[in-house]
C-alpha cells in the first residue's frame, strides 16, 4: 500500500488499521469513517473487502487532500468530503460507520502543531457530536466502530445505547499478554441491550515486537474477529 502524510506533526498509528480489521464489511456495502485523517482505516479496508464504495469526512483541508492522493495512489474509488462532523453535508445512509476520535483531555497541555492537537484532543462536546453523526449516518441494520481508549468506553457505550445502538462488543487492545487494555474497539449494531466482550487482542510479544495475531492484521490484512464473545456487565 502507498500511503502520504505530512512530515511532521500527528502521524497515523495502528489503531486505524485494528479498526478497520474488524468491520464487518462486505463486497457491494458502502462505508464512512468520520475524521479520515489521511485514510488509512479506509485504505485498509478497501485492501482486504473488494468491491467497496465508501466516503471519508476530514475537517482538515490539507489532511483531506493527502487523503485523496492516497486513494488514487491505490486505486480506491472512496469519496472524501471536507467537512466538520458538527455541520455535515447531506450524506447516505451507509451499511457500516467506523471513527477514531480525538480523546486527550482538553485541558492536557496542548500539542505545539495545530494539527496534531486537532487530531488528539477532544473538542468541547466530547464524543457526545461524533456518537450523534455516527449514529445519524448508519443504516438500522448496519454496525457502528469506534477506537477508543478504555477510559472512555463505558462513555461511549452509553451515548450509543441511548440512540438506541445498544447491541455491543467490546474488544480490548492488551498491550501485553496480563496487561490491562489502554485502548479497546467497541462495535454496536441497532437494537435492545445486548453487551458483550471478547478476550481481546495481545499487541506485543518479547521486546517491542508484534504478535503473531497482531502481524497478521497489521502487515496483512487479516480480519480481528468479534464473534467469539463473553458477556460483560
Amino acid at each position: 500500500m502507498l500511503y502520504a502524510q505530512p512530515e511532521t506533526g500527528y502521524r497515523t498509528g495502528i489503531e486505524p488499521v485494528l479498526m478497520a480489521a474488524c468491520v464487518p464489511a462486505r463486497a457491494g456495502q458502502c462505508v464512512l469513517e468520520l475524521g479520515t485523517g489521511a485514510g488509512a482505516a479506509l485504505l485498509c479496508l478497501a485492501a482486504r473487502v473488494p468491491g467497496l464504495t465508501g466516503c471519508g469526512v476530514e475537517r482538515d483541508p490539507t489532511m483531506a487532500a493527502i487523503a485523496r492522493t492516497n486513494m488514487a495512489a491505490n486505486g480506491v474509488a472512496f469519496e472524501v468530503v471536507e467537512a466538520d462532523i458538527e455541520s455535515l453535508p447531506q450524506l447516505p445512509l451507509f451499511d457500516h460507520t467506523m471513527a477514531n476520535p480525538p480523546w486527550h483531555d482538553p485541558a492536557s497541555t496542548r500539542p505545539a502543531q495545530p494539527r496534531t492537537a486537532a487530531a488528539k484532543q477532544r473538542g468541547r462536546g466530547g464524543l457526545v457530536p461524533w456518537i450523534a453523526a455516527l449514529t445519524t449516518a448508519t443504516r438500522p441494520d448496519g454496525t457502528i466502530t469506534l477506537a477508543l481508549p478504555a477510559a472512555l468506553a463505558d462513555e461511549a457505550a452509553a451515548l450509543l445505547a441511548a440512540a438506541s445502538w445498544a447491541a455491543q462488543t467490546l474488544v480490548p487492545l492488551l498491550p501485553r499478554q496480563g496487561r490491562p487494555a489502554k485502548l479497546v474497539l467497541l462495535q454496536a449494531s441497532h437494537g435492545k441491550t445486548r453487551r458483550n466482550v471478547v478476550p481481546g487482542l495481545v499487541l506485543h510479544g518479547e521486546g517491542q515486537s508484534y504478535t503473531k495475531a497482531a502481524e497478521a492484521i497489521l502487515r496483512e490484512a487479516g480480519v480481528l474477529d468479534v464473534s467469539a464473545t463473553a458477556k460483560f456487565p
